[in-house]
């Protein structure tokens, strides 16, 4: 049986902790690419070094040759700068656009039935980027954003309440960065609504902190942003595709008139298959969590206006 190829575009601290998971979970022959020389292909090497250590046969390939990354399957983008303390992912756009533009220029083509996963930030941005430069149907186009954020904010709920995180389910919808809609109602333990377990003064405290969740590490890093919980909330993404799960989960895609927005990459709950984004799921919000939301959509219009 033929293996997944999945090409992973930057070979900084992201894309290498997404090739090491990845390889792990045997996913697929992972292709990592950049524009740096040595560095791809020195990681690379690092990483197949560790395989007979940790027991995979996945192949890992680093390249600063495009034609390498032909006929994948899935493609992630995390090429771009990141960020740094006092810099919001907003700030980040001018230059990562024109990374992601010169990246789809290269990518599309050589990969025409790929899915793309967009990880630069800020993310929900540069999926819209790549849909216009791209030409591939909206529904092979996801961004990093609501995995992520949901996965800070369970691991906050769960060492509040000192459970395991095993049993912790969380959503946080709308675009990646400060107007993200954490949704305390849709939060649970164990089946247990978790505004039944926490006042109401300390849920806040963790909704500001999963907004926050990636500044609080740029800060304490300085000089540079997570790696270990993107990464595997993107290998997350890429499992529920390759392997057809069709997992329910909160992903930056492209909206039809779901939720009151049009024509906008956010963060939504989506099922993840073989196909891209098989289905956005529409849960029932508050006016308070809807009005939310639609804030985090103009925020990203807003953004997306600059280009």
């Amino acid at each position: 049986m033929k293996r997944a190829k999945i090409t992973v575009v930057g070979s900084g601290n992201v894309g290498a902790t997404v090739a090491q998971y990845a390889s792990m979970r045997e996913l697929g022959d992972i292709v990592v690419t950049d524009i740096v020389e040595g560095i791809p292909q020195g990681k690379a090497l690092d990483m197949m070094e560790s395989s007979p250590v940790l027991g995979f046969d996945a192949t890992i390939t680093g390249t600063n040759d495009y034609d390498a990354t032909a006929d994948s399957d899935v493609i992630v983008i995390t090429a771009g700068i990141a960020r740094k303390p006092g810099m919001s992912r907003d700030d980040l756009m001018d230059t990562n656009v024109k990374v992601i533009r010169s990246v789809i220029k290269e990518v599309a083509p050589r990969s025409p039935n790929a899915k793309l996963v967009l990880v630069t930030n800020p993310s929900d941005v540069m999926a819209q980027v790549a849909f216009r430069e791209s030409g591939f149907a909206p529904e092979r186009i996801i961004g990093l954003g609501g995995v992520l954020d949901s996965a800070r904010f369970r691991t906050f709920i769960a060492m509040e309440l000192g459970v395991s995180v095993k049993d912790v389910t969380a959503f946080v919808l709308g675009g990646h960065g400060d107007d993200m809609v954490p949704l305390p109602r849709y939060s649970y333990v164990s089946g247990i609504p978790i505004e039944t377990l926490l006042d109401q003064a300390t849920i806040e405290k963790l909704v500001l902190r999963a907004r926050q969740g990636g500044a609080e590490i740029v800060n304490f890093l300085k000089t540079g942003s997570a790696y270990y919980a993107p990464g595997a909330s993107i290998v997350q993404m890429i499992e529920s595709i390759l392997k057809d799960q069709k997992r329910i989960l909160p992903c930056s895609a492209y909206v039809t008139g779901q939720y009151g927005v049009t024509d906008l990459f956010l963060g939504v709950p989506v099922m993840l298959g073989k196909d891209g984004v098989e289905k956005i799921v529409e849960i029932e919000l508050s006016e308070a969590e809807r009005s939310a939301l639609h804030k985090s959509a103009d925020g990203v219009r807003s953004v997306l206006a600059k280009l």
